[in-house]
C-alpha cells in the first residue's frame, strides 16, 4: 500500500502548545499502552505499519517540518517536500510524482492520500487498504472514503451518494453548510468529506500535465511557485465523472481545538499538575517545569508551554485562533 499523508498547518488552534513551526500533529499527547507518548503523526505512522508493515509511507510537507518528521519517525521516512504552500492539489500531484520518479513506483499502482492528524482506530487504517485495493482494480478514476457524520457539523464539506450501498457512485459534493442544511443532507445520506482518497498514479499525472502543464517531478519541483493555489476537490474530485464512495463508519475525529483533543487524552494530565478532588472535566497539558495547580474548576483546559499559558472553558477553545493570530503576530 502507497499512502501519502498531508502535513500542513500553522499549529494555531492549538496554541501555546503549537505554533508555527510546531504543528498540533507534532505534539506527544498521546499515551501508548507501555505508558510512552507519542504524537499524531507517530500514531498513524505506527497504526498504518501494524495493518500493512511493507506500506511505503510518504509524507507532504513545508521544509521546516523535515527536522521533526526525522525525529519522530526516523531518518527513511519519504517525504515529499513542498517549495511553498499552494494547496492541496499541487502538493498532492507533487507527492504523486515523488512516488513515480524518485520511489520508482509503477503508474498503474494505487495510492491512499489523507491528512496526518484525524484520531481514528484500527478499522480506519484497514478500510484505507480497501481503499488503495479498490482504486487499483475499479474502473472509476477516484474512489473516497466518506465518514458517517454523527451530527450536523458546520466544521466539514459533505458527500451525497447515489445510493446508501457500502459503496456507492457520487451524486454531488457540498460544501460545509449551516447547521440546518447539514441536517438536511444527512437526512439525504450524505457522508463527511474527510478529505481521504485513492487513485492510480497515472491518473493524477495525467491530471498534473493537464492543469500543471509538467510530466515530471523536477520539472513540477523547480516550477512549483507559479503553480495555481488549488484544493484537490476544486481541481479534480468535483469535476470527475468516473468517481466512487466507500461508506466507513468507524470513529472519526478531528482534533482540531482542546474541546475535541481532551475528548481522547488519558490521563486527565501531562506534567507537573495537581487538582483537588472539587475538579471536574479538567485537563491540564503542562510542557514547562512549573507545577501547575487546579481548585474548583468544571470543563476547563489549562495548556503552558515555554510560549505562553491558556485557561480557557472547553467549550470555548475553538475560538481560540483570531486571539492567537494577534499575541504571535504581535511578537513578529
Amino acid at each position: 500500500m502507497n499512502v501519502i499523508l498531508l502535513s500542513g498547518g500553522s499549529g494555531r488552534r492549538l496554541w501555546p502548545l503549537s505554533n508555527d513551526v510546531r504543528s498540533k500533529q507534532f505534539l506527544p499527547v498521546f499515551q501508548r499502552e507501555d505508558g510512552a507518548y507519542e504524537s499524531m503523526v507517530q500514531r498513524m505512522y505506527r497504526m498504518i505499519k501494524e495493518v500493512d508493515e511493507n506500506a511505503k509511507i510518504t509524507v507532504a510537507t513545508a521544509e521546516f517540518q523535515v527536522p521533526l518528521l526525522k525525529e519522530q519517525l526516523g531518518e527513511n521516512v519519504g517525504i515529499s517536500i513542498e517549495p511553498c504552500r499552494r494547496d492541496t492539489f499541487p502538493a498532492i500531484a507533487l507527492a504523486t510524482a515523488f512516488l513515480r520518479d524518485k520511489l520508482g513506483v509503477d503508474e498503474k499502482d494505487s495510492v491512499v492520500v489523507c491528512p496526518v492528524d484525524p484520531y481514528v482506530n484500527s478499522d480506519y487504517y484497514e478500510m484505507l487498504k480497501k481503499l488503495a485495493d479498490r482504486a487499483k482494480d475499479s474502473e472509476a478514476n477516484l474512489v473516497l472514503m466518506g465518514m458517517e457524520p454523527t451530527y450536523p457539523s458546520e466544521l466539514y464539506g459533505y458527500v451525497i451518494p447515489e445510493s446508501s450501498e457500502p459503496l456507492s457512485k457520487v451524486e454531488a459534493f457540498k460544501e460545509k453548510p449551516d447547521a440546518k442544511t447539514a441536517a438536511e443532507y444527512i437526512e439525504k445520506g450524505a457522508l463527511w468529506n474527510g478529505g481521504v482518497f485513492a487513485y492510480r498514479i497515472g491518473y493524477v499525472m495525467e491530471k498534473a500535465k493537464e492543469l500543471m502543464n509538467v510530466t515530471s517531478y523536477q520539472a513540477m519541483f523547480d516550477g512549483y511557485a507559479d503553480c495555481q493555489k488549488i484544493s484537490f476537490d476544486y481541481a479534480v474530485a468535483e469535476k470527475e465523472p468516473l468517481i466512487e464512495i466507500i461508506r466507513f463508519s468507524g470513529s472519526w475525529q478531528d482534533l482540531g481545538s482542546f474541546d475535541m483533543l481532551t475528548t481522547v487524552l488519558k490521563p486527565d494530565a501531562i506534567g507537573k499538575s495537581m487538582m483537588d478532588e472539587t475538579c471536574e472535566n479538567v485537563h491540564v497539558l503542562n510542557e514547562t517545569d512549573l507545577p501547575v495547580l487546579c481548585m474548583g474548576l468544571k470543563d476547563i483546559v489549562v495548556a503552558v508551554s515555554k510560549d505562553g499559558i491558556l485557561v480557557s472553558d472547553k467549550a470555548k477553545s475553538s475560538a481560540i485562533k483570531p486571539f492567537v493570530d494577534r499575541i504571535m503576530d504581535g511578537e513578529k
